[in-house]
């Protein structure tokens, strides 16, 4: 035996000593050795230890899933590269809620058709005639069909009647609501689907994930579709995962408004959200106050539209700041989309505790200029992200062909708008 065979490779670990072995020191193999340089400083010998890791089996495979939540994007892509190519079923549900959102269907622009997929889940159009046979992986669309349409009129109140009638109601994943309001109705507001759903919690016993508010630009504009009061449904749902509204609502044209529009109760407590998205063309600041009044503890993807204050966004950065200062601690996920004030965002964000933990950081549809891109470039914490989304803002070519040469993944799809005349890209 030679002595080379004691001596430590590039990362192993060494107990007792810098000098290397048998002099002064000893090397830690095995899953020990594999433990302490997973959590060494140096980047490479964590990279170089997830591929040793999965020579020791369970307990090493359980260390490479755990590498998914490291706070560097090196150690968790290499976790992913170590694990994509795996068949047990616990490597397949850590790299699906690796980032569950990443088949999520997002809108980019005002809403022309309806959603074809919600929450990773194909959207069937539920009708009178239809037979649910399938649940799994499914998201049954309710909407109104009115007296002008070919169609026998019938609301949504009467459809989910006849949803509870299926005999597999209780496994029933996924709802979307589209119209629910006439010409003739006294309450334009959402809230007779939500009072609908909240009716039929008994039945729903499997309910994830709801949409209000998948409604066509032509059927009603973004900023006017009416909402209310929504937390009766995370009250009545306590094992919802995502929740996905569109429009608010609660403003007018100098008129007092028909509705309160969206709202949250203060202090609400729910487990088990982990998806919050809401699509508006002006988001009203006190809805943005209620949502960080919210306790949800296990909240990963945070998604608001802010919107234009002509069609009735009042926000500011100030509101902004629960979040940004860390009020949901599992975010991995933040989309400020659609804002007017982007740079302000994106000053206040490189300071801000929240990029530790975030994995991907959405700015698209909204104002970025230079300033505000300067400043992320300059954050040492914007290198951990997994991905950065400047899409269709108002960048100079030269700052994106420097936000380019970030060593992450840098999404500027859309055209970019110009940089002298800012404008969000929904709004009424």
């Amino acid at each position: 035996m030679t002595n080379n065979q004691n001596k430590p490779r590039e990362f192993d670990a060494v107990l007792g000593g810098e000098a290397p072995p048998p002099v002064q020191g000893a090397v830690l193999g095995g899953i020990e050795g594999v433990k302490i340089r997973l959590s060494s400083s140096n980047i490479e010998a964590r990279v170089a230890a997830l591929s040793e890791a999965l020579n020791h089996g369970d307990i090493g495979l359980g260390l490479v899933i755990e590498a998914l939540e490291d706070k560097f994007r090196k150690v968790r892509q290499a976790a992913v590269n170590c694990l994509q190519n795996r068949k047990e079923a616990q490597v397949k549900l850590a790299l699906h809620n690796y980032k569950f959102w990443s088949g999520f269907e997002k809108l980019n622009r005002l809403p022309h058709q309806y959603v074809s997929t919600f929450a990773n889940r194909q959207v069937i159009e539920f009708e009178p005639t239809t037979n649910i046979k399938e649940t799994v992986d499914i998201a049954y669309a309710l909407r109104n069909t009115e007296r002008y349409s070919n169609k026998p009129e019938i609301t949504i109140a009467n459809k989910l009647q006849l949803l509870q009638q299926s005999h597999l109601v209780n496994q029933i994943e996924a709802l979307v609501f589209g119209v629910w309001f006439d010409r003739e109705a006294t309450d334009f507001s959402s809230r007779h689907v939500v009072d609908s759903l909240v009716a039929l919690q008994a039945h729903l016993t499997n309910l994830k994930a709801v949409f209000i508010g998948d409604i066509e630009d032509s059927e009603c504009m973004i900023s006017s579709i009416p909402q209310s009061n929504v937390s009766p449904i995370l009250q009545a749902y306590p094992h919802l995962e995502v929740l996905k509204i569109r429009g608010d609502g609660g403003y007018s044209y100098g008129y007092e408004p028909i509705n309160a529009g969206l709202a949250f109760n203060p202090s609400l407590r729910h487990e088990k959200l982990k998806a919050l998205i809401i699509e508006s063309g002006g988001l009203r600041h006190q809805v943005i106050n209620q949502i960080c009044e919210l306790e949800l503890p296990a909240l990963e993807y945070l998604e608001l539209w802010l919107g234009s204050e002509g069609y009735g966004g009042t926000s500011s950065i100030n509101d902004l700041m629960p979040i940004l200062s860390g009020v949901f601690p599992k975010l991995k996920y933040l989309g400020l989309r659609n804002s007017e004030y982007s740079d302000d965002i994106a000053l206040v964000i490189v300071d801000s505790p929240i990029l530790e933990n975030l994995v991907e950081l959405d700015f698209s549809m909204g104002t970025l200029g230079d300033e505000g891109a300067e400043a992320l470039l300059n954050c040492p914490a914007i290198q951990q992200l997994d991905t950065l989304n400047v899409s269709d803002n108002c960048l100079t070519d030269n700052m994106l062909a420097r936000l380019k040469q970030l060593d992450i993944e840098v999404i500027s799809d859309n055209p970019q708008k110009h940089t002298e005349d800012r404008y969000c890209t929904v709004a009424e």
